[in-house]
């Protein structure tokens, strides 16, 4: 499959950007402006969710309104008169989806509070979209004991295949911290009435079809998963396959077609996973897959139209966010849009259950945060819904290329680089970005207020997707395991010294940053390379391998993962604690020579504050440390005044130790 291409007029001299009115101006380089405030790179999103009604005759989407709160709103295709349909005072509508063609249900929170402040969760709403049969589902926190109102253990899975009726999924944690479950339930959103849905036991994800019958159950106990499918008519579950998560690969449910067909990602003998199509009858994955990417594991969803009884086509991300149309309408309806938006990224959405003229056009790129738009198929006319972030000027943002790099075993190792614009490009100061997770995806194409941030100052920005990573083929995830401070640190040292040997960086003018595991390899960073970095840059970062298996991860996986996940991924505590603490930055804080800033959230609960003090403490008297906390912050910062308030700080640090010439 061809892959999208994330040079986009790389190599013009003029460039194009998308302009709210949709007029495509011309732009040349320009000379260096006055700083861009910090706070425009860190504001809140101002609308998102954008979302058609099942019937393609209304939209819904969460906009931001009076005192940056985010509300509900709907608007008539007809009119395109936008109706407030919740907002509050003291809360943000933070999801929502359609129950029906009159129906919504959405969830709240507050995100003016820092995360570490008093939690609620957020609860169930239903309104109908002129506003009335307003009705609360599930408490945003504790159990008040109202009628038909489940507990806040409860919460909002899916709609799919209900928009016939006022239901929605709704799932209950059940099962222990060592093996948990979850619980199926059917909610009515009219009455609070509700009833469980049979699964196999120990059921930990479902997927429903497009009829609303939860067709797929996966369940877990310890590291062993099985995959059940129920047939239509009222046969027994049966097992299509399990496996020992440990050792084999497994496949994941992730589609049930109109037409019944199932989809799964599976890798199937092959390094990187791809959608195949699963044959029930003869039970067993097709040999040929639907989509495959070289070099990318299959991420994205599924575009269909109820009322066809169609599949349409396949949205997926490669180095970037693309379109596989299986419908060729969509294919011409796709290459229109793009000619008249040809430096974006132009995601469709389309009405589920009707034949709609009418589409959604989500518009991005690495210097354009965002904008959605409507577009009429018969008179290929736009009209502009909003901008996600309309302070944000993409004349003065900078390119961000997807690359690949060979580090020192000959493994390849994807990154992202951002140089800034109006630079040569050459000889810059360098700030090396490294993900957290670890083992996930840590970079995607498009616009990040970090690396925008740090370009704008002057620094180029490279994020390596270090071995561990996730999304590139099993081969490169493996080869990550048990590799903290080793394989994985070599990485990000090797893609470091990649961008001085390219002439992209300056050797003396190099600093790493990070958050979390991106914390804990700034610390290692300074300490095994003291002579490739001039500071660090690390923020709720791990300084003690140890504490993660002693301290309870209560906003996370709890003890499954650490029974599990943390042994095979991380290392045994006991078979190799001789590792765990050689790779530990707390045993060698003694060798720190760098200055570094070291912030954490007064209330983290993933990587505690005491990750911060110990390092803090065991590091050489007179060491260059700023200590940075934020009370009222957990595993990152959320509130606005803090991202200014730590960033400002980042600038000064970076000015003072690798100052842009």
């Amino acid at each position: 499959m061809k892959q999208v291409l994330t040079t986009m007029c790389r190599q013009l001299s003029i460039c194009t950007a998308l302009a709210f009115s949709l007029t495509l101006p011309v732009y040349a380089q320009t000379p260096v402006q006055e700083k861009i405030p910090v706070e425009k790179f860190f504001k809140n999103s101002q609308i998102n969710g954008v979302r058609f009604s099942p019937d393609g005759k209304n939209l819904a989407m969460i906009t931001a309104g009076e005192n940056d709160r985010l509300g509900l709103v709907v608007m008539d295709l007809t009119s395109l008169t936008p109706k407030i349909l919740a907002r509050y005072e003291k809360n943000d509508i933070t999801f929502f989806s359609w129950v029906n063609n009159n129906r919504l249900v959405f969830g709240i929170g507050d995100r003016k509070i820092g995360a570490g402040e008093v939690f609620k969760d957020s609860g169930l709403f239903a309104v109908n979209k002129d506003g009335s049969e307003f009705r609360q589902l599930i408490e945003t926190m504790g159990n008040s004991g109202k009628f038909r109102i489940l507990t806040s253990r409860h919460y909002f899975i899916s709609t799919t295949g209900l928009e016939n009726s006022e239901d929605v999924f709704v799932g209950r944690g059940t099962g222990t911290k060592q093996n948990p479950s979850e619980t199926i339930l059917k909610l009515n959103t009219l009455t609070g009435y509700n009833e469980s849905i049979q699964t196999p036991p120990n059921s930990v994800g479902f997927l429903a079809d497009m009829s609303g019958e939860v067709r797929i159950a996966i369940t877990s106990v310890d590291d062993k998963t099985a995959i059940y499918y129920k047939d239509a008519n009222e046969k027994p579950w049966r097992k299509l396959t399990d496996y020992d998560s440990k050792k084999e690969d497994g496949f994941s449910p992730s589609f049930i077609a109109p037409d019944g067909q199932l989809y799964v990602t599976a890798n199937n003998g092959q390094d990187t996973q791809s959608v195949y199509r699963y044959d029930l009858e003869k039970n067993k994955i097709d040999s040929t897959p639907i989509v495959s990417a070289k070099g990318f594991d299959f991420a994205g969803r599924f575009i269909f139209n109820k009322k066809q009884n169609k599949l349409l086509g396949i949205q997926y991300e490669t180095d970037a966010p693309a379109t596989m149309w299986l419908d060729d309408k969509y294919k011409i309806i796709q290459k229109k849009i793009d000619a008249v938006l040809p430096n974006t990224v132009n995601l469709l959405s389309v009405a589920e259950n009707a034949d709609s003229d009418v589409l959604v056009v989500n518009s991005f790129s690495d210097i354009h945060p965002g904008s959605v738009l409507l577009y009429n198929t018969n008179t290929e006319k736009f009209t502009p819904i909003g901008d996600s972030f309309p302070e944000v000027d993409s004349k003065k943002m900078s390119y961000q290329d997807f690359i690949r790099i060979k580090v020192r075993d000959g493994l390849e190792i994807p990154a992202y680089l951002t140089l800034p614009r109006n630079s040569t490009g050459k000889n810059l100061p360098m700030v090396v970005m490294v993900h957290g997770g670890p083992y996930v995806r840590g970079g995607h194409w498009g616009w990040n207020p970090q690396t925008q941030f740090l370009a704008s100052r002057g620094y180029a920005v490279l994020e390596p997707d270090f071995r561990g990573s996730q999304g590139y083929g099993k081969n490169l995830f493996k080869s990550g395991w048990k590799q903290w401070g080793l394989g994985m640190q070599d990485d990000v040292t090797d893609a470091t010294k990649w961008a001085i040997e390219k002439g992209y960086a300056d050797p003396k003018r190099i600093c790493i940053a990070g958050a979390s595991y991106g914390g804990y390899a700034v610390l290692m960073g300074l300490i095994k390379e003291p002579d490739l970095y001039r500071c660090g840059i690390s923020w709720v970062g791990v300084s003690d391998i140890n504490l993660l298996y002693d301290i309870t991860w209560s906003d996370q996986e709890g003890s499954a993962w650490q029974r599990f996940g943390m042994p095979i991924l991380i290392g045994d505590q006991q078979k190799d604690a001789a590792q765990l603490k050689a790779t530990s930055p707390v045993e060698q804080a003694q060798r720190l020579t760098k200055p570094l800033i070291l912030a954490y959230g007064a209330a983290d609960r993933r990587v505690p504050l005491v990750h911060g003090e110990k390092f803090k403490n065991a590091a050489p008297t007179g060491a260059k440390i700023e200590w940075i906390t934020y009370p009222e912050e957990a595993h990152g910062w959320r509130l606005l005044k803090n991202n200014v308030d730590f960033w400002t700080r980042v600038e000064k640090f970076l000015e003072e130790n690798t100052a842009v010439k």
